[in-house]
Formats: structure tokens, sequence, C-alpha cells
């Protein structure tokens, strides 16, 4: 074989499959990739990084991203992030910031506040220093927002549910059924909005927006009592028998494993707990991992098919890791790089490394299976 066809033979080769019902990715690989893009967030407020990261995260939305309906979510999602930080400066305007400044850009009529309410101040001036620092620390949670939404437009939440485990089935009913209320009810409201635009009838104003609620509501009560129903014909919520001390156990494990997950994630987010997040986090795992292998005992159901985590859902899962794992690190090399001061007032720099771990990120737009054709395999919600 020639040089040529050697390396059109492995161009074929690494080039991502259409997605089918057999090797799309399971939902558990985009969220991995999405929490891993948020923790990143959550390690710096420089706006050139946390810029590079929602770049990152719709990039692969676009790319990768269906027709179905929780697809249609991130915009929304991106909505919810700018009006958070429209919110985080207009409190910073009227509620004052603890940020010392010295460049004044007006200032405000101060209300005067009772003796109990000291420190406490409503008006005043207001700086840039301050209005930077609230930019900062919203656009920080902005971000982070959007990191979620990139994962909700890319998992499908059925085939989350179906990956969940047993001991976790009846709580993860609930949270699907959450996940998948608000990418519905933003189909609802484009397809109103649509048909009231072809009939000649506006589409803004509060008017408009009461007339739409309606109808909205109503299909999400729908769709929630047809899912109940067929869960229930389906014979829903029936379960096996074990011994008292397996369950008591199961009960120790879980909540004795989750409490460590929660205090070893707060150590690995928190710069003080460095070095005792990791060995919470890892002893939480494994005991929060016994506890649901135990209580999967209680589950009689069985699944269709099962999610098989192939080396692309590897890869994607695996670049989040490493980009929050990059992050992680970066912060307590250089702190300085990852967050800007503002007092004095300077304007951020974009850190080299740090910058090219996110783009670790954007590994998923490349490996995983690209979007169905119109005509070709249609994911379930």
């Amino acid at each position: 074989m020639t040089r040529s066809g050697r390396a059109a033979r492995l161009h074929r080769a690494l080039r991502a499959p259409e997605a089918t019902r057999s090797n799309a990715l399971p939902a558990g690989a985009w969220w991995l990739w999405a929490l891993g893009l948020a923790t990143a967030a959550s390690r710096t407020s420089n706006p050139l990084v946390l810029g590079l990261l929602i770049g990152v995260a719709g990039y692969v939305v676009a790319a990768r991203r269906t027709d179905a309906p929780w697809a249609r979510s991130y915009g929304a999602f991106v909505k919810l992030g700018l009006f958070v930080v429209g919110v985080r400066l207009v409190f910073s305007v009227l509620l004052g910031s603890p940020i010392p400044g010295t460049h004044v850009l007006f200032t405000l009529p101060e209300v005067p506040v009772p003796d109990w309410a000291q420190g406490v101040r409503i008006g005043g001036r207001v700086s840039a220093e301050q209005l930077v620092f609230a930019l900062y620390d919203g656009a920080k949670l902005a971000t982070l927002l959007i990191c979620v939404g990139a994962a909700n437009s890319l998992a499908n939440p059925a085939r989350l549910l179906k990956s969940l485990p047993g001991a976790l089935y009846e709580a993860g009913v609930a949270v699907v059924v959450a996940m998948t209320f608000a990418p519905n009810m933003v189909a609802d409201v484009v397809r109103l909005r649509t048909a009231r635009r072809l009939r000649g009838r506006p589409t803004g104003g509060i008017g408009a927006v009461l007339q739409i609620g309606l109808p909205v509501l109503e299909g999400a009560l729908e769709r929630s009592v047809a899912v109940a129903a067929s869960m229930d014909a389906r014979g829903y919520g029936r379960t096996a028998q074990v011994p008292p001390g397996v369950r008591r156990t199961t009960n120790v494990l879980t909540l004795g494993g989750l409490l460590g997950v929660c205090a070893g994630t707060y150590g690995l987010l928190a710069s003080q707990g460095a070095v005792y997040g990791l060995p919470l986090l890892v002893a939480g795992l494994a005991a929060a991992m016994a506890g649901l292998r135990l209580g999967g005992r209680r589950s009689v159901r069985t699944r269709y098919r099962p999610d098989r985590w192939g080396a692309r859902a590897w890869l994607v899962a695996g670049s989040g890791v490493a980009v929050a794992a990059a992050m992680i690190w970066a912060s307590g090399a250089d702190p300085r790089a990852l967050h800007p001061g503002v007092v004095p007032l300077t304007a951020p720099v974009l850190p080299l490394w740090p910058a090219a771990a996110v783009l670790i990120g954007l590994l998923p737009a490349a490996v995983a299976p690209l979007p169905p054709s119109p005509t070709g395999f249609k994911e379930q919600a």
C-alpha cells in the first residue's frame, strides 16, 4: 500500500462517524466534559480565560448538538448568564461593594440605614474598581451556567436516566424530569411564538407573554401526566426485598461517601484545602460507589441496550477532566494570572499555559460522533 493510501485509510479511521443508536455518546461523558469546564471556570476570575471557556463550550455545542428539543436550550442559558452579569452589576451599583476604589465614576444619593444595619450601604459612590470586580464575579457565575447549558444541549436526558445506577433510579427520574422541563419549555415557547407570528399577532409585550405562558404550562403538565401514566403501566416502583443489615450498610456507605465527596470537592475548589481535598474525594467516591452497588440490589429493573463507554466517550470525558486538572494546578502555581487584581486597576492578561489547557476542551468537536442527518437516526426524548 502506498503512503497516500495509508494516509487516506488513517484519515478515515480517525474521522468521527455519524451518530447512530449504537455509537451515540453516553450522556455521562458529556456531563463529565461540561463539569470539567465548569470546575475550570470556578478556579479563575480572569475574563479572558472565562471567555475562552465560553467559546470552547459554544463551539462544541454548535458542532455536535442535534435537532432534539433539549438541544435548543443553550441559547436560553447564554441569556441567563448575561442576565446574571447584569444583576450583579446592578447590585454592586445600588448596594455598594467592599472593594476600595479611587476612580469614582458617579455618586448616587445615599439612603440612611438604622444602627443595627451598620456595614450595609444603599447608594453612595460608585467606582470603576467595584464595577470591574462585580463584572469578573458575574462572569464566573455566567460561565458556570453556560457550561451546564452545554451539557443540557448535548446530553440526552433519557440516556442519562438509563445509565444511572439502580440505587439512584428513583431520584434520577425526578432529576431528569427537571432537566427536561426547561428545554421542552423553551421549545414550546419558540413554537407558540412562531405560530403567533404567522397569524399576524404580536410576539412581544406583557400581553403576548401572558397568552403564551398558559399553553406552555398546560403542555408541560400534560407531558408530566403522560410520563407518570406510562411508568405506572410498566410497573415502575417495584423493588426487591433485601436484609435489614444490607440496607443499613447501604445507607451508611452512601451518605458517608456523598459527604466525603462534598468535602473533598470543596477542598479542591478552595485554595486552603487542596492538601486534604483529593484524599477525601477519593475515599468518598469509593464509599459512595460501594453503597450504590449494594443499593442496586433493591432494583428489579433491567436495561435494554445499555450505553457502552468506548474510546470516543472516554476521550470526551477525559478532555473535561484534563481541563479541570490543569486549571487547578495553574491556580496554585500562578494565582495572579488567573485572578487579575482590581486595586490598582490593571488590564487582564491571557496566561499562556492555562489558555492552552482550556483548548483541550475542543477535543469533543473532533472525536464525538457527528449529528445525524435529517433523514437518519433520530434520538428519542
